[in-house]
């Protein structure tokens, strides 16, 4: 995975304020209890050979978060070898001289979450979360990898993931206002400048990568003295000393690479231009380079960013969208990285709106904040709402954006793991002096802005890169030493004999006084209470309305409640660090809110209001509609959800509740012609205390939340008699398999889908379906991603899942491919499938043995944080499953057998599927009808015929 704009991690993006309590109405605010502390408690330690090792203890999981950073990224490619570090994080995932196979396979076996690797400019990063007994197994693989990979890498390897690689580029420059990245770095930073090219580098650079190249940049940059481990979790300072040293203390250092010198690039002059992509609307890019991570600058410029476009009520936002409503999207923030950072304004313009006036109103509000400064409400509330991030990010050990990541990227950026907490000290003591200084000093002169505007997409030629200098390998560094090996590797991965026991955390129920059943599951971790309270009737209960009529009322109901409008109701829940909003699904609908503890009571003052007393101001309808039909019309620019927009029709059949878009978003002529009547009905028909349950999990007793439930709840009565959910009838499987083909002009790559209907989310034999679809393309160890990625590297990823609903299910494999291959990767998928559920090439006892190793030994880490709990018991609700569902899901698939998930394959049916083919009619037509698949009609993004050219 690459990335090269991005946020700075959340936890080093926040501040520690106190909330307001003065922005709404009297009775939604009640005095803040106390502020809690928040912080990352860590200890350090370094080995002699140079690697630096933190460990933070978070015993709530039976789980540890193994975090290993490597100080280098794209910034650090020579001339000619652009996309190198990124391709190298690939091939950090294949055999070490050690283990033969897949890195990923023992880590199956064991239960592990949330493993990936990603580079960006300036490092590239390694983590897995795994239960506390599979930590040798980790730690053996991780220093495996370190210390013992040359031998393993060899030029099959090496063009197995250069493929991948160039798939991963395909896909992403595929996908609507895909090259502007690319294009943003070349205009930002001049040539010769580490930032100057993306990271996933040029197709002609890739393929010149050779074998020596991968092994002096292995030399080069990955030993242990320019890596950063961070454990977190379950595991203490005493521990990860015995076994760090054990698995890693006896790999030798490498040379010690200087980093590159700072270089924000600072930029003389305005610059702009223009380029055209297959796009619905124009979109305006203005960017700046700013000051680099680690400065109290760009600490302060992300507080400037929320107040003028990072909130639903920041400058930009109000002016553009709320009041001007020139605009379906706007945002601004900045993105910080080690040799400088940007900050970067982004908008979507509606439509028949002069890009001229949008840009124009930018620079008069950047102007304006510049020169007065923000004031002291929002300059609060951008300080509330980095302080809730901090807390809610937190809960989290691993994974993106985890307490393990902020970490490290502290100790690799500034060699001190606590970072943190200066970002925390410059954002709570930011003062509007203080900005107005840093926007006067950075948001000036030397910005660059970039109009993509609709027409044929225009493919970015690759920059000539000069001569290829080779690799120049500097000497190791004689000043560490190693330890004696401490691990015979000839002996094998270390196995894991024992695993924590699945724990889930005990229901409480009660029910209010409007009816209303509360279940509340207790978690004291981390002082937020989140709340969903769930309603029968989602997509599905637009039966007899406008199509999109749930999602659309469901979606506006935040904009704005009671007494307060939108923006005041924004500015509201801002000002208390709540996160509220409300969703429709297939089968149900959902009013969300995150509460910081100590704005707990206030919080649920503003939810209940919401709840009961959404606004639909006309207003409000008509500015929503405007950017609702034009998200539709991005919908058909995308690849995947013009798919996803089509097939369920296709599927179901008209007249079937499900025989909708899955975006939920409806067509663009239902849309224009609702009204508030429409809205008012869906809300009082349909969100109805006495048919609802408020499910409850975290920093809260059912003593203390009862009470204040019932204090704002206890008395909202619904009106008129409950409407019911028409059935979703069982439709038949085609009698033949059949192709529709959806041209997309210009395409890099074709986007594969095929699918069908099969039982629903209730039927007893779902568990065992799900399990067959892990085998076959539910996992990146799967049947279908091990040929098209892996084998054959046509694709980036190629997958198969079955939804989760009261009806039938859609089940659908899909697969982006380059389009050259569409043909063979078709008769590849089918293959896959065919050969599947007819039995001829059964599940065997290992494929099985591995998705059951996923799907329950995860199981004790996978209820770390309070919105997994959340997320669980609402299927228990929606799905009128027991309370121990859990446990008897775990021990069912326990006990499955080959035979009983080969059985659950045949629901499979081959000739009954649907395909449907996104890509460039002219390069994927031929190849396709050549397949005889079954017959072939070409359809629009609306799933009408297409006539045939004369």
């Amino acid at each position: 995975m690459t990335s090269r704009l991005r946020p700075r991690t959340a936890l080093l993006a926040v501040a520690l304020t106190t909330a307001l309590g003065g922005l709404a109405p009297a009775p939604l605010f009640a005095k803040p209890a106390a502020v809690a502390k928040v912080d990352i408690p860590f200890e350090q330690f370094t080995l002699p050979n140079g690697l630096r090792v933190v460990v933070h203890t978070d015993r709530k999981a039976p789980i540890v978060a193994v975090n290993v950073w490597y100080h280098v990224g794209s910034k650090d490619e020579p001339v000619g070898r652009t996309g190198f570090a990124h391709l190298f994080e690939h091939l950090m995932f294949q055999r070490s001289e050690n283990h033969d196979g897949e890195y990923f396979e023992p880590f199956k076996q064991v239960g592990a979450t949330g493993q990936n690797g990603t580079t960006n400019t300036d490092r590239t990063n390694y983590f897995e979360n795994v239960p506390t007994t599979a930590l040798d197994m980790a730690l053996w693989m991780e220093s495996d990898r370190m210390g013992h990979l040359l031998g393993a890498i060899d030029q099959a390897a090496l063009d197995e993931q250069r493929g991948v690689v160039q798939n991963e580029k395909r896909q992403g420059e595929n996908q609507p206002y895909g090259q502007v990245w690319t294009q943003l770095n070349r205009a930002l930073y001049p040539k010769g400048h580490p930032y100057h090219h993306s990271v996933i580098g040029s197709m002609n650079d890739l393929n010149a990568a050779s074998l020596d190249d991968v092994k002096n940049w292995f030399r080069t940059w990955y030993g242990p003295n320019n890596a950063v481990l961070v454990l977190a979790g379950d595991i203490d300072l005493a521990t990860a000393k015995e076994k760090v040293a054990k698995y890693f203390g006896s790999i030798p250092a490498g040379p010690t690479m200087a980093q590159p010198q700072v270089d924000v690039a600072v930029r003389p002059a305005d610059t702009r231009e223009t380029m055209t992509d297959k796009v619905p609307q124009v979109r305006i890019y203005r960017a700046w380079n700013v000051a680099e991570v680690g400065t109290a600058d760009v600490d302060q410029l992300q507080l400037l960013g929320q107040v003028l476009g990072g909130a639903k009520s920041s400058r930009l936002a109000k002016r553009l969208e709320h009041e001007e409503k020139l605009v379906d999207n706007i945002s601004a923030g900045a993105y910080a990285s080690q040799l400088g950072s940007n900050f970067m304004v982004m908008a979507t313009v509606k439509q028949g709106v002069d890009p001229a006036k949008v840009e124009a109103i930018i620079d008069e509000e950047i102007d304006r904040l510049v020169a007065e400064g923000p004031s002291a409400e929002e300059l609060s509330r951008a300080k509330t709402a980095f302080r809730a991030s901090f807390i809610r990010g937190i809960e989290r050990i691993g994974g993106f954006g985890g307490k393990a990541d902020a970490l490290a990227e502290c100790t690799v950026y500034t060699g001190d793991p606590g970072c943190f907490r200066d970002s925390l000290k410059n954002i709570d003591g930011a003062t509007v002096a203080q900005l107005r200084t840093v926007g006067g000093k950075w948001l000036g002169k030397g910005s660059h802005t970039l109009i993509v505007e609709p027409g044929d997409r225009v493919v970015l030629e690759e920059e000539a890169s000069q001569s290829p200098k080779p690799f120049e390998l500097p000497a190791a560094d004689a000043k560490y030493s190693t330890l004696p090996a401490q691990v015979d590797r000839s002996a094998g991965v270390p196995q894991t004999k024992t695993f924590p026991e699945l724990k889930f955390p005990a229901l409480q129920r009660a029910t209010l006084k409007n009816g209303t059943r509360v279940i509340l599951a207790e978690r004291h971790e981390i002082p937020v209470v989140q709340f969903s309270y769930q309603f029968p009737g989602g997509f599905s209960a637009d039966q007899d309305r406008k199509p999109g009529t749930a999602n659309f009322a469901m979606g506006l109901m935040s904009e704005g409640a009671g007494k307060l409008g939108s923006l005041a109701f924004s500015d509201a829940a801002d000002a208390l660090g709540a996160d509220l909003g409300a969703s429709a699904g297939l089968d149900f609908s959902t009013v969300d809110l995150s509460a910081l503890k100590e704005n707990l009571a206030p919080s649920l003052g503003l939810y209940a209001t919401l709840l009961r007393q959404p606004r639909f101001d006309q207003s409000e309808i008509d500015r929503v509609k405007g950017s609702w039909i034009a998200g539709i019309k991005q919908e058909k620019a995308n690849p995947t959800a013009s798919a996803m927009r089509v097939l369920p029709p296709l599927l179901y059949g008209k007249g079937h509740p499900y025989a909708i878009p899955f975006t939920g978003s409806g067509d663009e002529a239902a849309i224009a012609s609702l009204t508030r009547d429409d809205l008012v009905d869906f809300h009082r028909d349909w969100l109805r205390p006495e048919e609802g349950t408020l499910i409850v999990v975290g920093d809260t007793t059912l003593k203390e939340i009862v009470p204040l439930l019932n204090r704002q709840l206890g008395d909202w009565k619904a009106e008129g008699p409950a409407p019911k959910v028409k059935a979703a009838v069982d439709v038949a499987l085609p009698s033949t398999a059949r192709v529709f083909l959806i041209d997309q002009p210009g395409a890099v790559q074709a986007n594969l889908f095929a699918g069908q209907v099969v039982p629903s989310s209730v039927d007893p034999g779902s568990i065992r379906f799900d399990i067959a679809n892990g085998v076959l393309g539910g996992d990146f160890t799967s049947r279908l991603n091990m040929n098209l990625r892996e084998e054959k590297h046509w694709s980036y990823g190629a997958r198969s899942s079955a939804s989760s609903t009261v009806g039938q299910r859609p089940w659908m494999a899909m697969a982006p491919v380059q389009i050259d291959k569409t043909g063979p990767a078709l008769a590849e998928m089918r293959k896959e499938i065919v050969e599947f559920a007819n039995g001829s090439k059964p599940a065997t006892a290992a494929e099985v043995q591995r998705i059951r190793n996923i799907q329950t030994l995860s199981l004790p880490g996978a209820y770390e944080t309070a919105s997994s709990v959340l997320g669980t018991i609402g299927s228990m609700v929606q799905f009128q499953r027991p309370d121990d569902y859990v446990f008897q899901r775990k021990a069912e698939i326990e006990s499955l057998t080959p035979a009983q998930v080969q059985q659950a394959a045949a629901a499979i049916k081959p000739d009954a599927l649907t395909w449907v083919v996104v890509g460039d009619l002219k390069q994927t037509e031929a190849a396709v009808r050549a397949l005889k698949l079954g017959e072939v009609s070409v359809i629009d993004a609306d799933g009408n015929p297409v006539k045939p050219a004369k």
